[in-house]
C-alpha cells in the first residue's frame, strides 16, 4: 500500500494545513475538506515504534477497525543496526506471528510464515550492540528487554504528552503498553541518566537504598507521632484520674515516676475502711440474713396453716354440738321407754303385758353414743383453743421476726455496697498503677522510635551527601550536555539566549535565559526538543548508550514562533554529512517546514486528511 523510505539525516512526514499553503492566491478545490489532521501522522509514528519493538501500533479503539479492514495486513521495516540489515514483519490483526531476522529483506519473510521468530532477536541485538548488557541490566523492568522499550519511549515521545515535561514519554491514552507508564519520574530519571552515562552502578544501589530508607523514615515519623499522641493522652488521663493538676507533674520520664508514687498513695488511701463498716464478714452476714428470712417464712407458713384450718375445726364442733341434743332426748326416752307402737310405758306393759310390740330401745348404746359426742366436743374445743393460742403467738412473733429480717437485709445491703465501692476503688487504683506501667513502656518505645528516626535521618543525609558526590563526579556528562543544549538554544532562539541542563537533588532542570529566565508552554516544549536534540548530538559522538535516532511527532506548540521552529530544522540540517549522515531525525508535522525542506531528500512523505486515498492507509476506517 505504501513504501516509505527514511534516510539518515533529517526526514519530514508532512500533512499540510491548507491555510498554511500558499498557491499564489489560488485555493486548491481538492483540499477544501482537508484540515491537515487525521491523515495518519501519529499512526505512522506508532507503526514505526511497533517495528522497533513496542507492543501496540494504535490505541485500543482504533486497532479493531484496522484489523477488520486489513485482515491479512502487515507492516514491515528494514532496520539497519551497526551496518547490518534486519528484516521486520509484524501483523496488523491478531492470530499471526511476528518476525525479526538478520540479513533478510522483509518480503523474504513471507516464505517463513510458519516459523515466527518474535521480536526477541532484534531486541536482544539492540540491547547487546547499542545499550550494552551492563546498561540493560541497570534499567530494571517487569519483562525481558524492557530496557530497550524504555529507551524507545524516550526516543519516540507520544504526541499526547505534548512535550510538557522532559520525563513524559508515554501517555496512558496511547495504549502503548510501554513499561514507562508504570515508572515513577525518579525511576525514569535514573533510566535517562543510565542511558547517557551520567550514573554509576554504585549510585543506583545507593539511590535505591535512599529511597527505601526514606520510606522507612517516613514510617518511623508516623509511628513516632502516634506514640507521642498516645503517651500524651494516657498521661493526661492518669493525671485526671488521680485528681492532680498538669503543672504538678514533671515533664518527661521523671513525671512517670511521680505519677507512680501518687498512684501508690491513692491505692493505700482507698484500701482503708471507714470505722464501723463491716465489710470483712459478709458471708456470716449473708447467712444470718438468709436464716432470718427463712424464720419469717416458717412463721408465716404456720400462721397461714392455722388460720386456714381453724374454721374447719369450729364448724366440726358446731356439728357435734348440734348432734348432742337429739342424743340426750333419746337417752332420756330410753331410760323410761314407751312402746313405739301403742305409746304405752314399758313398765305398764310389763305389768299388764302388751299384745302389739316386743321391741325395746338400746339404752347402753345410747349412753355410749352420748358420751362419745360429748368427749369429741370437749376435744374439739381444746384443739380450737390451742390453735387460737398458736395464732395469737405467731401474730406476736412475726413483727419482731420481720423487723429482724429487714434490719439484717439493710445491714447486708450497706455492707455489700461498701465492699463494692471499696473493691471498685481499689481495682481502679490498682489499674492506674498498671496504666502507669504501660505508659512507661510506651514512653520507652517512643524514645526508641525517636532514636531510630534520628539515626535513619542521619543515614539518609549521609547517603544523600554521597549521592551529591556522585552527581559531582558525573558533572562532566551534564557539562557536555549543557554545551550542546546551549548551542541549540542560541542557534534557534538567538545569540543572546543561553541554555543550561542541571541535575540536583530535586531532579533534572532545563533552563533558558533570554532577557531573564523564560518559562511558557512554548518555551517548555522548545526546551524538551532542544534537550532531545542535544542528547542526539552526544549520541553522534558516541557519548551515550543510545542510537543517534530521534522521532518527534508534531513537536510545535501553538504559540511557538514559526521562525524558531524553522531554525530548529535548519540547525539539524547542518549536522548532515555530504554523503552520509551520522544520525536519523524524523519529524511529523502539520505546520509547513521551511521551504527548502518541502522537497526531496528531506520530505519523505506527504499526507492529507482528505480525500481518503491521501491518508496513510488510503481508506476510511469503519
Amino acid at each position: 500500500m505504501r513504501t516509505i523510505e527514511l534516510r539518515p539525516g533529517l526526514n519530514f512526514v508532512w500533512s499540510p494545513d491548507p491555510a498554511d499553503v500558499q498557491t499564489q492566491g489560488e485555493t486548491n478545490p481538492a483540499a477544501q475538506d482537508d484540515v491537515g489532521h487525521g491523515a495518519g501522522k501519529s499512526l505512522f509514528c506508532r507503526l514505526l515504534r511497533y517495528c522497533l519493538g513496542e507492543d501496540r501500533f494504535a490505541p485500543e479503539a482504533q486497532r479493531p477497525s484496522i484489523a477488520r479492514t486489513f485482515l491479512t495486513g502487515w507492516v514491515s521495516a528494514e532496520v539497519m543496526l551497526h551496518g547490518r540489515l534486519w528484516g521486520v514483519l509484524r501483523p496488523l490483526s491478531v492470530g499471526r506471528g511476528h518476525f525479526a531476522v538478520e540479513g533478510v529483506l522483509p518480503e523474504e519473510l513471507f516464505d517463513l510464515l510458519a516459523e515466527p521468530t518474535g521480536m526477541t532477536p532484534l531486541l536482544q541485538a539492540i540491547e547487546n550492540q547499542v545499550l550494552t548488557p551492563d546498561v540493560a541490566k541497570r534499567i530494571a523492568g517487569l519483562r525481558t528487554h524492557d530496557a530497550w522499550r524504555v529507551a524507545l519511549a524516550w526516543l519516540t515521545r507520544d504526541q499526547e504528552c505534548r512535550f510538557d515535561h522532559v520525563l513524559d514519554w508515554r501517555a496512558a491514552e496511547s495504549d502503548s503498553e510501554s513499561p514507562v507508564r508504570n515508572m515513577s519520574r525518579g525511576r525514569l530519571l535514573d533510566a535517562m541518566r543510565v542511558l547517557i552515562g551520567a550514573i554509576a552502578t554504585d549510585e543506583i544501589a545507593l539511590q535505591d537504598s535512599v529511597s527505601a530508607n526514606t520510606e522507612i523514615h517516613k514510617a518511623h515519623l508516623q509511628q513516632s507521632a502516634r506514640r507521642e499522641w498516645a503517651c500524651s493522652r494516657n498521661r493526661l488521663d492518669i493525671i485526671q484520674a488521680l485528681g492532680l493538676a498538669s503543672d504538678e507533674v514533671p515533664e518527661g520520664k521523671l513525671g512517670i515516676e511521680s505519677l507512680r508514687q501518687a498512684a501508690h498513695r491513692h491505692l493505700a488511701k482507698v484500701s482503708q475502711v471507714s470505722p464501723g463498716a463491716n465489710v470483712f464478714n459478709l458471708d456470716d452476714l449473708r447467712q444470718r440474713s438468709r436464716e432470718a428470712q427463712q424464720h419469717v417464712s416458717e412463721l408465716s407458713g404456720k400462721l397461714a396453716v392455722l388460720q386456714s384450718t381453724l374454721p374447719l375445726h369450729e364448724e366440726l364442733q358446731r356439728q357435734y354440738r348440734a348432734e348432742l341434743p337429739s342424743i340426750s332426748v333419746r337417752l332420756r326416752e330410753a331410760e323410761v321407754p314407751v312402746c313405739q307402737i301403742c305409746e304405752v310405758p314399758i313398765d305398764r306393759i310389763r305389768a299388764e303385758g302388751c299384745k302389739l310390740s316386743h321391741k325395746l330401745p338400746d339404752l347402753g348404746g345410747l349412753k355410749r353414743r352420748h358420751e362419745a359426742v360429748t368427749q369429741k366436743i370437749s376435744q374439739q374445743q381444746t384443739l380450737i383453743n390451742d390453735q387460737k393460742a398458736a395464732v395469737a403467738s405467731l401474730n406476736q412473733q412475726l413483727p419482731a421476726a420481720r423487723t429482724a429480717m429487714n434490719t439484717l437485709r439493710q445491714e447486708l445491703s450497706r455492707a455489700e455496697k461498701l465492699s463494692t465501692q471499696r473493691s471498685s476503688a481499689w481495682f481502679n487504683a490498682r489499674r492506674l498503677l498498671d496504666d502507669i506501667q504501660r505508659l512507661g513502656a510506651d514512653w520507652d518505645t517512643w524514645e526508641q522510635v525517636q532514636k531510630q528516626t534520628a539515626e535513619m535521618a542521619a543515614k539518609i543525609d549521609s547517603d544523600r551527601g554521597q549521592l551529591a558526590a556522585f552527581r559531582d563526579r558525573q558533572a562532566t556528562v551534564f557539562n557536555h550536555l549543557s554545551t550542546y543544549f546551549d548551542a541549540i538554544i542560541r542557534l534557534t532562539v538567538g545569540p543572546t539566549a543561553s541554555g543550561r541542563v542541571t541535575l540536583d537533588g530535586n531532579g533534572l532542570k532545563l533552563g533558558v535565559q533570554f532577557g531573564g529566565e523564560r518559562s511558557s508552554p512554548a518555551i517548555e516544549s522548545l526546551k524538551i526538543i532542544a534537550f532531545d536534540l542535544a542528547v542526539m548530538c552526544m549520541s553522534i559522538g558516541g557519548k551515550t548508550q543510545l542510537p543517534a535516532f530521534l522521532l518527534h511527532d508534531s513537536p510545535r506548540e501553538a504559540d511557538l514562533g514559526l521562525s524558531v521552529y524553522h531554525r530548529l530544522f535548519k540547525m539539524v540540517a547542518t549536522l548532515e554529512g555530504q554523503n552520509s549522515s551520522p544520525f536519523q531525525y524524523i519529524v511529523t508535522t502539520t505546520t509547513q517546514p521551511p521551504a527548502v525542506f518541502q522537497k526531496a531528500p528531506w520530505l519523505r512523505l506527504e499526507l492529507h486528511g482528505a480525500p481518503a486515498s491521501e491518508r496513510l492507509l488510503r481508506c476510511d476506517l469503519p
